[in-house]
This record gives structure tokens, C-alpha cells and sequence, in this order.
């Protein structure tokens, strides 16, 4: 049996039925039966719930599809795993620049050696074949004119080469007597199978017109090419400038 205290709370959140009370005799059992029917509170109506077919706790299933917490998510629940694969992503991506950007530097590099160390070859050949070219001397003809050749290649040789009997005859005929030392030596453009070079060197040289020796000077540019067989630098070119 509800008392009247509680059905006067229980009035002020719901409000009661409108009914006819039929006409019983009060106090008795009927009586309080029809009371308790007649006084029953009728709730406010309740709205329907919104239907969840997946029953996955997403009403209209668009919210979050993947059932994660995230709206619109792709599956991934987020927390700290999914942070941990993102961060290691990230750093998987920074390592991959990084050893990208290494090799690039690292060939730049290498490149880089191998052009300054053909230039270096390029010049010391240089320097030594056009020393032996004004180094010559009547007693070792013979040995300084196959230096001469030996380091030259292409049109310079075969010029050389056809002078060759010429100049032993007349290095001998005159009693020449030459020493050359190289003043200053440029690389004026090269790569790693060529190269311009000028070098300055002063001669001095004796011969039946001039004992006692006599100071030249010359300037001499000097085109070389890399040998692919034996990496050799070798003179194709040499002619005087000045």
C-alpha cells in the first residue's frame, strides 16, 4: 500500500491520470483497491529510443563506424599504442631522409674527391712533360726524346714523333745542353678525363752558340687526356703562349 506522502512526492514529478471515481463504500477493501487504481500515476511519455541496428552503441551508425571512440576513425583505437606507431612512423620517415640526404651528400663527396684528385694527376703530369720537353741534352738524346714520347698521346705524339729525327740531329749537331725548372703550374678547366693546363718554367741552355748558357723563359699550355687503359694523363696537346 502507497502512502499519502509518497503519492504526493511521486505527484510532483508525474501528473495523474483524470478519472471518474466510482461511488464505493468508503474503508472498505474495494474501496482502497479502486483508490490505489484511480491514484496510479501516469508517467510523461517517453520519447522512442533511437534504433541501433549493429548494436555497436552508435545510433544511426555514422559516428563512429569503426567502434574505436573516434569519430569517423579507420579502425585504430586510439591511446597510447596508436601514438607509439605514429611516433615510430615518424621517426622511420626522419631515418629515411636522413640516409637519403647521406647518400646524396656521401656521392657529392665522392664526386667531389675523384675530380680534385684527377686535377691534382692532371697537373703533375703536366708539369713533368713539359720539363722534359726543355730538358734535353746531346750526350742522353737518345733517353730524353723517348721520355718525350712516352708521356704523349694522340696529335702531340704523332707530331712528335715525326720530328724525332730532326731533332736528335739537331740537339747534337749543336752541342745542345738544356735544363728546365717549372716556375708556375695552373689547371685552367678539367674533369675527370681532361684537362687544360699552363705552366710557366724558365730553361737554361747551352749550345755551340751560347757556352756559357743562356735563361729562357716559356709559357706553355698543355691539353691532357686520361689513358682508360692505363690511367695515365698523358699530353695531347702542347704549344706556346707566350
Amino acid at each position: 500500500m502507497v502512502s499519502t506522502d509518497a503519492r504526493r512526492t511521486t505527484a510532483q514529478r508525474v501528473r495523474r491520470r483524470t478519472v471518474v471515481r466510482p461511488t464505493v463504500p468508503p474503508g472498505s477493501a474495494i474501496g482502497e483497491a479502486v483508490e490505489e487504481l484511480v491514484e496510479e500515476p501516469v508517467a510523461e511519455p517517453v520519447e522512442a529510443p533511437v534504433s541501433d541496428p549493429a548494436g555497436d552503441g552508435d545510433p544511426g551508425g555514422d559516428g563512429d563506424p569503426a567502434g574505436d571512440g573516434e569519430p569517423g576513425g579507420d579502425g585504430e583505437p586510439a591511446g597510447p599504442g596508436r601514438r607509439r606507431r605514429l611516433l615510430a612512423l615518424a621517426l622511420l620517415l626522419v631515418l629515411a631522409a636522413v640516409l637519403v640526404g647521406g647518400g646524396l651528400l656521401g656521392r657529392r663527396w665522392y664526386d667531389q674527391r675523384r675530380l680534385e684528385g684527377a686535377r691534382s694527376q692532371a697537373l703533375a703530369a703536366a708539369r713533368q712533360e713539359c720539363v722534359n720537353f726543355v730538358s734535353i741534352s746531346s750526350s742522353s738524346v737518345d733517353s730524353d726524346l723517348k721520355r718525350i714520347a712516352d708521356g704523349a698521346t694522340g696529335q702531340f705524339k704523332d707530331e712528335f714523333t715525326q720530328d724525332t729525327a730532326q731533332v736528335k740531329a739537331a740537339v747534337v749537331q749543336n752541342k745542345v745542353g738544356s735544363h728546365g725548372t717549372v716556375l708556375r703550374a695552373g689547371v685552367v678547366s678539367a674533369d675527370r678525363g681532361s684537362a687544360v693546363v699552363l705552366v710557366a718554367i724558365d730553361a737554361t741552355v747551352k749550345n755551340t752558340g751560347a757556352p756559357d748558357g743562356r735563361l729562357s723563359h716559356y709559357r706553355i699550355q698543355v691539353n691532357l687526356v686520361r689513358d682508360a687503359a692505363t690511367g695515365r694523363w698523358l699530353v695531347a696537346q702542347l704549344q706556346f703562349v707566350g
